[in-house]
């Protein structure tokens, strides 16, 4: 993980992004030491996760590659969904697969808050009954209408009707929840991509002075 690690500093009306911080501002030139607290390294959090430790969750991965080696941002997705075990059940065009390995580097949207104890120590024979469902035979599969997302949505919805609460659709679920995770991501990725040619990436700070 150390060499996905991105700091950034803050320094003459600048952000500096970089893997470790300069002596001297690459901007003016000055000493990135005098800055005081103002200026020190913030290290920015990877936002992908290891998949197979995030028991419980929807996670969205590149179909080939890893989103940090080779992703371009506009390369198909898959989504699955894993059990208690990290196990992630997946639903392509050969059916539904039970994932061991290959999720190492995935948006991680938990689905299961820690007090739900019910649904905790369920959720396992849920996801089994519903992954052997006819729907999910190899036949039914369509890239556009009927496909891993598709799979994954509709077992959230399962888990959801179970409980009395109202369905959500694709769109709601995908702004409310993969949306922000994703724009986090993709910020993440225009930084690692500029690092990876330079030893400092600098964003000038608007007039104000002010910056997410």
């Amino acid at each position: 993980r150390g060499a996905m690690a991105l700091l950034r500093v803050r320094h003459c009306r600048a952000l500096l992004y970089c893997r470790r911080a300069p002596a001297q501002c690459p901007a003016c030139g000055g000493a990135l030491g005098s800055g005081g607290l103002f200026a020190a390294p913030v290290r920015l959090n990877c936002p992908f996760r290891h998949g197979h430790g995030q028991p419980r969750a929807f996670l969205v991965r590149p179909t080939r590659g890893s989103f940090l080696r080779g992703y371009d941002g506009s390369s198909d997705l898959h989504v699955g969904i894993t059990d208690s075990r990290g196990v992630v059940y997946n639903y392509d065009q050969e059916g539904v697969h039970r994932a061991h390995a290959g999720w190492e580097q995935c948006i991680c949207i938990p689905l299961v808050q820690p007090h739900m104890g019910e649904l905790l120590q369920q959720w396992d024979n849920l996801l089994e009954e519903f992954a052997e469902g006819e729907a999910w035979l190899p036949h039914r599969y369509d890239e556009q209408e009927h496909n891993c997302y598709t799979f994954a949505l509709a077992f959230i919805n399962h888990v959801l009707s179970r409980q009395g609460k109202q369905p959500l659709s694709k769109e709601e679920f995908t702004e409310r929840f993969v949306i922000p995770q994703s724009r986090r991501a993709s910020r993440y990725l225009t930084l690692h991509r500029e690092l990876a040619h330079r030893d400092c990436y600098v964003v000038p700070l608007p007039e104000g002075g002010q910056s997410s």
